[in-house]
């Protein structure tokens, strides 16, 4: 059996899940034939990244109270489907927390 991971794969599918979240795409990462002028801000990033999903969460609770009230334009489907999209928003959220916080813990274990 081969486990051989294929790294364009994983880029482009990293680069399709970064564009969902709302990140936008930068031309200098990951390109070899000129220097990366601009730093991406990490702090920025991961605070667009929060937002994004407090808001995904913001949009399903209003939906959710609107259908709740029996408002006649909003569909079950689409209070679903924003109620689906907060939650996977939220643990792929607490995937990059755990992620962050192992690497964290890793580094802290390395000898001086």
């Amino acid at each position: 059996m081969n486990n051989a991971i294929d790294t364009n794969k994983l880029l482009v599918q990293l680069r399709d899940m970064a564009q969902s979240a709302g990140i936008p795409p930068s031309e200098a990462v990951g390109s070899n034939e000129q220097p990366m002028t601009d730093q991406i801000d990490f702090s920025n990033m991961l605070q667009n990244s929060l937002q994004a999903v407090n808001t995904r969460s913001v949009e399903s609770r209003e939906l959710r109270a609107s259908f709740e009230a029996g408002n006649p334009n909003v569909e079950l489907a689409d209070v679903m489907i924003a109620a689906q999209k907060a939650r996977i928003s939220f643990e792929a959220l607490t995937q990059v927390r755990n992620k962050m916080v192992n690497a964290y813990q890793e580094i802290m274990r390395m000898p001086l």
